[in-house]
């Protein structure tokens, strides 16, 4: 369930916002005259969401290439690029 709280709560509570946003890894909404305001997260989540966001838009491309190409590769075929672009032997 999402933790929405006043944004006076940031000033007059912020250790147990600090303590809330490490221990459950989920953004605390902070609001102002009632509205939404502002989003607090800890690092450690913020980091794993833009991995995550960075995977997603990564994996959305290769399939939009895979739409416009019928070059396919093979699992041995991968591994041996990868292997020659880090410089190790090639042989599978």
């Amino acid at each position: 369930m999402n933790s929405i709280r006043p944004v006076s709560d940031l000033r007059n509570n912020f250790a147990e916002i600090s303590r809330q946003v490490h221990e459950t890894q989920k953004p605390v909404f902070l609001t102002k005259n009632g509205y939404g305001d502002m989003v607090v997260m800890s690092m450690e989540a913020y980091q794993t969401m833009q991995f995550d966001s960075e995977v997603y838009n990564k994996l959305a491309e290769a399939e939009k290439q895979a739409v416009l190409t019928d070059t396919r590769y093979s699992s041995k075929d991968v591994l041996k690029a990868l292997k020659k672009a880090v410089g190790e032997p090639a042989h599978v």
